[in-house]
């Protein structure tokens, strides 16, 4: 198979995630651990190939991506050494890519900025991922705009509603492009974990009263988060969390606050109260520390190998079994086992 050509808009500490784990496993092709999947359809992960690059930053904008990757503010963990890419990373629109929280962390680049979908043309990009901060409403839906005018399919990271709104879905399909959202789940996060816990008990004969998860974390997508997106990314949490449950109860999950220190870690804590047998109560506190950047990477990996089998078959539109196996908030959310067993099916097809 061939090459999978990918743009990214934003360059934070995920596209550090995403980049420094491309270089790893290309390097370390026998040691595999860590992967979701090693093959989606004929693809592996080192057929991935990123050849642009878009931000703001005057510390990125201007520089190599992998050089980009580790610049200031970013601060996720360094676990690959990553050669020189020869993307250059490029300013794009700010628009409201950088929150209130923001304005003393981020340096925006006095270069003016590019003609995205110019770049994106050039560079032989056939998907964009959307990797901005959770608060850049207006930004997301730029770029999923350039990502149109460019015959670019689109993965939205964020909570922004692109491939869950009915409009920019048939803007997509009419373009015969591609899109899969919203809002990214983590290879292992707290959500995630909530839900496979609320199944379990559940399925046991457990009747859960009241649960809640509660998220503290660092770097600049928790403080963006706590500024701008903390309602939504609660309210998106809470109903995925409750959908896996099959009657209601109290529940609440999502973030609550930002840790300077912490850099790129994150801390969620789940609490669980109810009921087994004979009314006996139980009770439930876990704690949970993973690190945001690395916890994209397998999943992203995924993404984009699907999507790509899509395009190679021509499917347009929403493909609703990727955006239900990898996001927070598709389009349809389905049950996490329905979830895997639909994206076995869509890239198993022929």
């Amino acid at each position: 198979m061939g090459k999978i050509r990918v743009a990214l808009a934003g360059v934070g500490n995920c596209a550090s995630g995403l980049t420094q784990g491309l270089s790893y496993y290309r390097e370390e092709k026998k040691n595999l651990l860590g992967l979701r999947k090693l093959t989606v359809g004929d693809y592996f992960p080192w057929d991935i190939e990123l050849v642009s690059a878009f931000d703001i930053d005057a510390r990125k904008v201007g520089q190599d991506l992998s050089h980009a990757i580790f610049a200031e503010p970013n601060n996720a963990v360094k676990f690959a050494q990553v050669p020189k890419l020869n993307v250059p990373v490029h300013k794009g629109r700010v628009l409201d890519g950088v929150g209130e929280y923001l304005k003393n962390i981020v340096v925006v680049a006095p270069a003016p900025e590019v003609n995205v979908p110019q770049i994106l043309k050039q560079s032989g990009a056939e998907i964009l991922i959307n990797l901005l901060p959770s608060g850049a409403t207006e930004a997301t839906r730029w770029y999923a705009e350039k990502a149109l005018e460019a015959d670019c399919g689109f993965i939205n990271v964020t909570p922004t509603s692109i491939a869950s709104d009915p409009e920019w879905a048939e803007r997509f399909e009419r373009a015969k492009l591609p899109v899969v959202g919203d809002d990214l789940v983590d290879q292992i996060g707290a959500t995630t974990l909530h839900r496979t816990l609320l199944n379990l008990l559940s399925t046991q004969g457990v009747h859960v009263s009241e649960t809640y998860q509660l998220d503290v974390g660092g770097g600049t997508e928790s403080l963006d988060t706590l500024e701008r997106t903390r309602e939504t990314k609660r309210k998106i949490k809470t109903e995925t969390v409750k959908s896996a449950l099959p009657y209601e109860a109290a529940v609440v999950a999502g973030t609550t606050d930002y840790v300077d220190f912490m850099q790129n870690r994150r801390d969620s804590y789940l609490s669980l109260k109810g009921t087994y047998f004979g009314g006996t109560p139980l009770e439930i506190e876990l704690r949970l520390s993973t690190v945001d950047a690395t916890n994209a990477g397998a999943v992203l990996f995924d993404v984009i190998r699907a999507v790509k089998l899509g395009m190679d078959r021509g499917e347009v539109g929403i493909l609703s079994a990727i955006s239900a196996y990898a996001f927070k908030h598709p389009p349809i959310r389905l049950p996490l086992e329905v979830a895997m067993k639909g994206f076995e099916n869509f890239i198993s097809q022929a």
